[in-house]
């Protein structure tokens, strides 16, 4: 008797198609901003660098369950990195985002050896107390960060030796989405890898993974690592387009900050992360414009909107209730 076979496209086909859409709309958001926002590119410029410390907050906290309050350290110390790096005289752009991304790993490395050993109320102190002395060595070495005065005079070189970065930013946005679309295609790549799925394993039951012979511990630095290498670039790229790097990079409330997108967004959802910075900056932007007194105030009663209504994140509530939406259209 024939049988009908069902082919489906190869596994290696559907990934590359999921990659192409997600560089399509990185690219499509990137020109949005550029058409909707042209005069004021520097806004949009920190929104990518905030971006990247959201993205690899998520890699931690959205991925392996681990409660930080100090992740804008390793963000801050790359961004350290890469401005000391071309006050020294290397201004090639790449070589400050290599270095601001080695920087980020080094940091993400000692924070994680620390923090990763522990869990639940301990590990978010240590989370803290390391964000916390990191920023006190910020403000003390202030012949390495230039102390509360910050270092300044950064002046990247051209982008492949072509591109000059001019005072209204458009080489640096440009420069900053494609960093940004790169990074994502490699990261949304990264998460469907078995060893980011066992992340996720292990933030949904520890000791489970634990009994089926998963060294929890290490795995955790590593994503620890990888973080740091994400928030680098961030840093990074927060030092060749602003020029200035001061110790509001590496602050507590910056690390806040980053929780806060990354609840808006969805944690374990790098969309999310994306999502969640842009809308809390653009929602930050125009409020504080508009109230300059009173704008913590809307902000909070966002988050409690959020939490009340959509207390997976803005693009998980949204994805969720889209596929229940297939689901019953599909039944009828």
């Amino acid at each position: 008797m024939a049988t009908l076979s069902v082919t489906t496209a190869p596994p290696a086909w559907a990934g590359l198609r999921n990659d192409l859409i997600a560089a399509a709309v990185i690219a499509l958001l990137g020109a949005i901003g550029y058409f909707v926002y042209p005069d004021d590119l520097a806004f949009l410029i920190r929104v990518i660098g905030l971006a990247f410390l959201v993205i690899s907050l998520d890699l931690v906290t959205g991925y392996c369950g681990v409660a930080t309050l100090g992740h804008a350290a390793l963000f801050g110390v790359a961004a350290y990195a890469a401005g000391n790096a071309a006050l020294a005289g290397i201004t090639d752009p790449i070589l400050m985002l290599l270095i601001g991304a080695l920087a980020g790993t080094a940091t993400g490395l000692m924070s994680g050896l620390l923090v990763t050993r522990f869990r639940g109320l301990p590990q978010l102190v240590l989370s803290i107390a390391f964000g916390q002395l990191v920023a006190a060595l910020a403000n003390k070495l202030s012949s390495i960060t230039g102390g509360s005065d910050g270092l300044a005079g950064i002046t990247p070189g051209p982008v492949f030796g072509i591109f000059n970065f001019d005072m209204f930013g458009r080489t640096g946005y440009v420069f900053s989405v494609v960093v940004l679309l790169i990074t994502m295609v490699v990261l949304l790549r990264f998460a469907r890898s078995p060893f980011a799925l066992m992340c996720r394993a292990i933030k949904d039951d520890t000791l489970r993974t634990r009994m089926i012979g998963v060294s929890v511990y290490p795995r955790l630095v590593v994503m620890y690592c990888v973080a740091g290498a994400v928030a680098g670039i961030g840093g990074g790229l927060t030092a060749i387009n602003t020029g200035v790097v001061g110790l509001d990079g590496v602050s507590f409330e910056r690390s806040a900050e980053a929780l806060i997108m990354l609840i808006l967004g969805g944690a374990g959802n790098l969309w999310g992360a994306l999502i969640g910075a842009i809308l809390f900056e653009l929602f930050h932007h125009y409020v504080s414009a508009a109230s300059p007194f009173h704008w913590m105030i809307l902000i909070g009663v966002l988050l409690i909107v959020v939490v009340l209504f959509f207390p997976k994140g803005l693009v998980n509530e949204v994805t969720r209730r889209f596929g229940d939406f297939r689901q019953a259209r599909a039944a009828r």
